[in-house]
């Protein structure tokens, strides 16, 4: 179990496995497929759609430069695939989406908490069109194989091309663009289906300052590679400003 459990497991001591065992029920699913994946087992899929109330969404591929199919079948169509579902859930009462500060771009100043709507882009005149973003990536991919081209050359051509995209949009990389696009079609679909959405926009998510005990997050995450790199002396300098906070959970 992991140690986050070990405020709940010194409290409950031998009943602690009951406990979680009654609380919590695993169940696989893929964010990236329709209906979460669940369509196999119906039983399964109608309890789910009977019994949620409250739908915490954090899946999400972090990766800056994930291959393009990835980030977008994960962060962007992962989100719509989620709604699509649960707008079927008859005791829903909130969902609860997990984006990004980061989906704002690279603007500086105070910028206000705003909902991003269909379309919108950082910069360039055309309207963005997810469903046509898809479909590029589809006949890409297509492309590629086609031509056999082996996994290491896909992964190099999808990578690359997501961060074309990226920043033809006006976004710094593909992660904050598919995320930013998973916005867009919540916040359509939040209006269409009168869905109890909220969006939060957490920075880098390091670890838990007191509750349930001052920790932090396994692994090397987010900003932790450069404290490892510069630890190990593979980093010897990092460009930045003195002055600037940064801006960390």
């Amino acid at each position: 179990m992991k140690d986050l459990f070990r405020v709940l497991r010194d409290k409950l001591g031998a009943d602690f496995d009951s406990f979680i065992s009654k609380k919590v029920v695993a169940v696989a699913g893929d964010v990236s497929r329709v209906n979460l994946g669940l369509d196999q087992d119906k039983n399964l899929k109608d309890e789910v759609l009977e019994e949620l109330d409250v739908i915490v969404h954090t899946a999400a591929a972090t990766t800056f430069d994930e291959r393009y199919d990835i980030a977008m079948g994960t962060n962007t169509m992962g989100a719509f695939n989620v709604v699509n579902f649960v707008k079927n859930c008859h005791k829903l009462k909130i969902l609860l989406h997990v984006s990004t500060a980061y989906v704002c771009g690279e603007k500086g100043g105070l910028i206000v908490e705003e909902p991003l709507h269909i379309g919108q882009m950082k910069k360039g005149s055309s309207n963005l069109d997810i469903f046509l973003e898809k479909q590029m990536i589809e006949e890409k991919l297509k492309e590629l194989r086609a031509h056999n081209a082996n996994e290491g050359t896909i992964k190099s051509v999808m990578q690359s091309f997501g961060l074309l995209r990226a920043k033809m949009h006006g976004w710094p990389n593909t992660y904050v663009f598919t995320k930013s696009m998973a916005e867009m079609l919540l916040v359509k679909m939040k209006d269409t289906l009168s869905l109890p959405l909220i969006i939060i926009r957490p920075t880098m998510i390091l670890g838990t300052y007191s509750e349930p005990f001052p920790g932090w997050v396994e692994g090397v995450r987010t900003i932790d590679f450069v404290v490892a790199k510069y630890g190990n002396g593979t980093m010897t300098s990092f460009v930045g400003k003195p002055e600037i906070i940064l801006d960390v959970w």
